[in-house]
């Protein structure tokens, strides 16, 4: 984390605690519950003694300006268990919080203004380091304390915090485009999709959504084709046995949509490995055969809590790009360097150049399989494959998967959003004899378990989808667009010409349709650039006659005019080079 991060998450914790200070004396006899920083901002959960308004925001809001100008000192004080029970004794969540520590594990708690709070720390020294002018509540939401559902239901506040008011004024107008740009009203605009209220989680896809999602689908399928994957398809439901043995079971069962046939269990798989490891275990593999590149468009499905459910973003039903490598341990840096360089290409051609893509390294968690000298191999070989093939990262301690150390692939946005999409992850674990005991015959004609690396590029479709949308505010590159041309005739005369253009236009392969309705042109042009079409040509009397078209571009350049062969060629040129434009 770099200075200036670390400089905010302190501002933006100490101001939580001002925050639950002003509640409290705005809201009597409430519960306080835990006040974390988090990305741009901060929370506090509170049980509160009325319900709040929008309106209390402000208030808050006002009362908190009150205390940060009376510049009071953040003390920090160790207690015993005793003395913080005693403490907090009109607090339950706080003492629930207590009574969970172990024994004589440090107990810190921080005072400023009369209000203490339980706290690990560390904050500002003093309130005058919390710009009153740079900080803002954001909204109100509920959340189950702990995340448990079977818990209370408490009232969340969010808020943000920054150094300076500029800085504040930045965020809040990003904000601003951010929710002009959201995937959900763009595509409601362009019919792309539906969410049904009684499925939550589960994507309904229309006809120009789904033409988007299989252009996207069939560029991955013919890359990781050329960079020597081989696709399977493995079934969507597998036996409670299966996900025991690869340790699902006990580390993801939570996650998982169990199901029962003739008194047995089985699941609605969260994820394609332990089916990829069931392939290579169907026939005897040698070490010739390494590595081999198993890739699949796995319909996966995972048991979210609907509150944490967010348009195609996160979902219950999705897509992965998903792949597996069985390799050898002396073969994993180069294949991770070669995914590397397979993932940077395909970003490119989305739009997502080098200094748009942030790598993490994120290491054992607590909750986890496989002993430490396997983690301290898995750990050792994927930071040696970043080292030779030259990649710099952000180390992300305890955040791999239960089974093996990771890379993370951040994507920065138009707004400067982060994006987690791609993943490699290096796992001992799953084809060990211990887990699936997938095995090939070594250069000693001996039997030895593989490597598998996995690996997504985009991760799931439905959230790249997401991304993108929201990264080009619906105005996708040519080469992506549902409908890439708009034939516009100006007057019904002209049909017959637009009609003739129309079909040398689809027969080069590219995606069109005309508009033969009654509108006017500039409505028919309006339309258009209401749809996000990249071009539309206009034709009229003089094109007619001239064997021409009059383009005009989504992004208002000046209107050209082009034999129809010429604007054929130029469509070819940026699709083929996967312009991220038009």
């Amino acid at each position: 984390m770099s200075e200036k991060k670390e400089r905010l998450a302190v501002i933006r914790h100490s101001t939580a605690h001002v925050m639950a200070e002003a509640v409290l004396k705005l809201f009597p006899g409430s519960k306080v519950a835990i006040g974390p920083s988090i990305d741009n901002g901060f929370y506090y959960d509170f049980e509160l003694s009325r319900p709040i308004k929008e309106e209390d925001l402000a208030e808050i809001e006002k009362e908190m300006r009150r205390i940060v100008s009376g510049n009071h000192d953040f003390e920090r004080k160790v207690v015993s268990k005793e003395e913080a029970l005693s403490l907090f004794a009109d607090q339950p969540y706080k003492i629930e919080l207590i009574n969970e520590l172990p024994d004589g594990e440090e107990i810190s708690i921080y005072t400023q203004d009369g209000y203490t709070d339980l706290c690990r720390g560390p904050h500002v020294a003093n309130t005058k380091e919390i710009n009153s002018q740079s900080f803002k509540l954001m909204k109100t939401a509920g959340a189950y304390w702990r995340g448990d559902v079977k818990r209370p239901m408490l009232t969340r506040i969010y808020g943000t915090a920054w150094e300076k008011p500029n800085e504040l004024k930045e965020y809040l107008n990003m904000l601003a485009e951010a929710e002009k740009r959201d995937h959900r009203k763009i595509g409601k605009e362009l019919d792309f999709f539906h969410i049904d209220e009684e499925n939550p989680g589960e994507i309904f896809w229309h006809p120009n959504g789904w033409m988007l999602y299989s252009i996207i689908k069939d560029y991955v399928r013919e890359k990781i084709r050329k960079d020597g994957y081989v696709e399977v398809n493995t079934p969507f439901v597998m036996p409670r046995s299966l996900w025991e043995r690869s340790g699902h079971w006990a580390k993801y069962q939570e996650n998982m949509f169990i199901t029962e046939s003739e008194k047995r269990l089985f699941a609605l798989k969260p994820m394609n490995c332990p089916g990829h490891v069931e392939i290579f275990k169907n026939r005897l593999r040698s070490y010739k055969d390494l590595p081999l590149r198993m890739a699949e468009f796995g319909s996966c499905t995972r048991n979210e809590a609907s509150g944490a459910l967010h348009g195609i973003m996160r979902v219950r039903g999705f897509v992965q790009d998903d792949a597996h490598i069985f390799c050898t341990e002396d073969q994993i840096p180069e294949e991770v360097a070669k995914f590397c360089a397979l993932l940077k290409d395909i970003y490119k051609d989305f739009g997502f150049t080098d200094d748009k893509i942030v790598v993490k390294f994120s290491t054992r968690p607590e909750k986890r399989v496989g002993t430490d000298e396997d983690w301290d191999r898995a750990e050792g070989a994927l930071a040696d494959a970043c080292k030779k093939c030259g990649l710099e990262y952000e180390l992300q301690p305890g955040e791999g998967a239960f089974y093996g150390p990771k890379l993370e692939f951040t994507l920065i946005d138009a707004l400067g959003r982060p994006w987690q999409c791609g993943t490699i992850q290096v796992d001992y674990q799953l084809p060990s004899a211990e887990r699936l005991n997938a095995e090939y015959i070594g250069s000693d004609n001996a039997k030895h378990h593989p490597v598998m690396l996995h690996r997504a590029v985009l991760g799931s479709l439905e959230r790249f989808i997401g991304i993108l949308i929201e990264n080009f505010a619906g105005a996708l590159p040519a080469w992506l667009s549902y409908q890439q041309v708009a034939m516009i005739p100006v007057a019904p005369t002209f049909n017959d010409y637009a009609a003739s253009v129309l079909k040398q236009i689809e027969d080069a392969g590219f995606r069109a349709g005309a508009d033969y309705g009654t509108d006017n042109m500039k409505g028919k042009i309006k339309t258009a650039q209401l749809q996000k079409i990249p071009y539309m040509l206009v034709v009229g009397e003089k094109e007619m006659n001239e064997g021409t078209v009059a383009v005009r571009f989504r992004d208002g350049r000046p209107q050209q005019i082009m034999k129809v062969e010429e604007f054929i060629a130029y469509l070819k040129d940026k699709v083929d080079s996967h312009f991220v434009g038009i």
